[in-house]
């Protein structure tokens, strides 16, 4: 059996910097933001959407020299306000608004961060890019495909740099991890395997009073109107009127690495089985083996894990490659190769080449600055975003699907063509 090398975050970052300082060109974020013209001009910043990855975004970018929140919004005031404190704690202050319309109307913003629940993802991209705003977008970048295909093309038409938030790209063990595949280390890749663990059981909650400081109604926005409770506003990825699930909350970022090392970010035919959760009010699968087919290789999501795990010993979740030389697995604190020697020579220019990361919000804060697109552009993220919903999508239907990744529509099936968008509640409209 071929020996095996493990290296973790901290120790590839370590064997990074000691060749880095034998080079003289060590790589830190100071140096990278000093290449880019312009980059200490501050960015004035509009939060929209402030719950758990909003509320990080807010925390980091408040503190940032490189940017100035001057708005918050979500349609639950308190959080609102809660988080306008903690720009006036990181020596800032923000207007606080429930109606993300209010911040794309001012003059003095320039860029955006969009943190709400999935289904409020397109619109207010679409929007800021109209209005000539930058977007910091979270994932997944869309609920429907068709959202997607006119939030790249928004982005393309008003010249908009839109960085979704697949945090992953910039991770340097992950980079080095996409280099080593995409050089051939461990020859042609013809099988990737990616995986989550955890169901999705969640009770029969006694109908709730909506919180006085709550939009209920905003907090739908293109949704169906529904009554509220606890379990849609807090838990709303279990829900398929505004999210996908595990497959689409995970598995963008992780098949956003499948894509990336593979260099083909669309499959040619999709099958999924699985079972939903009956026991409670989600409506999303519990289990799922989703088998999607690429040009060159096949993929495999798996909900839960597989067992026996391929070479990793993640069993949460993981990214994994199989070439005709070797494998490869890689998570978010490290990377196991075999075999081992494959891994013994730096990546040479001759190889495909990416480099270390730097934060991701750096990486936006350079391209605002230099008007080159990102490292999770918004066409990328679209890409990473649809075949996770094309998943969905076979699930639902329960047959084996054909896809046209040019046309970006099923072939010959125009029952699963409907799945590609649906009708927004009034007012809203795509």
């Amino acid at each position: 059996m071929p020996k095996r090398r493990t290296v973790t975050r901290r120790d590839f970052l370590q064997r990074l910097a000691a060749g880095a300082a034998v080079a003289g060109t060590a790589w830190t974020h100071a140096a990278a933001r000093a290449q880019v013209p312009g980059a200490d001009a501050p960015v004035r910043i509009g939060h929209i959407g402030l719950g758990g990855m909003g509320s990080g975004h807010l925390n980091g970018f408040a503190r940032n020299p490189r940017c100035r929140v001057v708005a918050v919004c979500d349609v639950h005031l308190g959080r609102a306000e809660s988080t306008a404190g903690v720009v006036e704690a990181a020596g800032g202050s923000a207007d606080v608004y429930r109606d993300f319309r209010h911040v794309l109307d001012r003059d003095d913003i320039d860029a955006v961060v969009i943190a709400t629940p999935d289904h409020w993802h397109a619109l207010p991209t679409i929007m800021a890019c109209e209005a000539g705003k930058d977007v910091y977008c979270e994932k997944p970048l869309h609920l429907f495909i068709d959202e997607g295909k006119t939030m790249v093309a928004a982005a393309r038409h008003y010249g908009r740099v839109v960085q979704v938030g697949t945090q992953q790209r910039n991770q340097t063990h992950i980079r080095h991890a996409v280099e080593l595949v995409r050089s051939g280390r461990i020859g042609k890749v013809h099988t990737c395997h990616t995986w989550f663990g955890g169901g999705s059981g969640g009770g029969w909650p006694e109908p709730e009073a909506i919180p006085p400081e709550l939009d209920w109604d905003m907090w739908l926005g293109p949704a169906p109107w529904v009554p509220y409770h606890q379990l849609r506003f807090g838990n709303f990825r279990m829900f398929w009127d505004y999210s996908g699930g595990r497959l689409t909350d995970w598995g963008t970022h992780l098949i956003d690495i499948i894509h990336w090392g593979t260099g083909e970010d669309a499959p040619l035919s999709i099958e999924a089985t699985g079972r939903y959760a009956n026991d409670g009010v989600y409506d999303m699968p519990e289990t799922m083996t989703i088998t999607y087919q690429y040009p060159t290789y096949t993929m495999i999501w798996s909900q839960p894990p597989p067992d026996p795990l391929p070479l990793g010993e993640n069993r949460e979740y993981g990214m994994y490659f199989e070439g005709s030389d070797g494998r490869l697995f890689v998570d978010r604190e490290k990377y196991i190769i075999e075999p081992e020697d494959a891994d013994d020579e730096p990546i040479g220019e001759d190889e495909f080449v990416l480099g270390p990361g730097i934060s991701h919000g750096d990486d936006w804060m350079n391209c605002i600055a230099s008007r080159e697109r990102p490292t999770s552009d918004v066409a990328i993220g679209h890409r990473s975003t649809s075949a996770p919903h094309l998943g969905n999508i076979a699930f639902r239907l329960g047959r084996k699907l054909s896809w046209d990744p040019v046309a970006e529509r099923f072939i010959g099936d125009d029952e699963a063509n409907r799945w590609l968008n649906r009708p927004y509640r009034a007012p809203w409209h795509l």
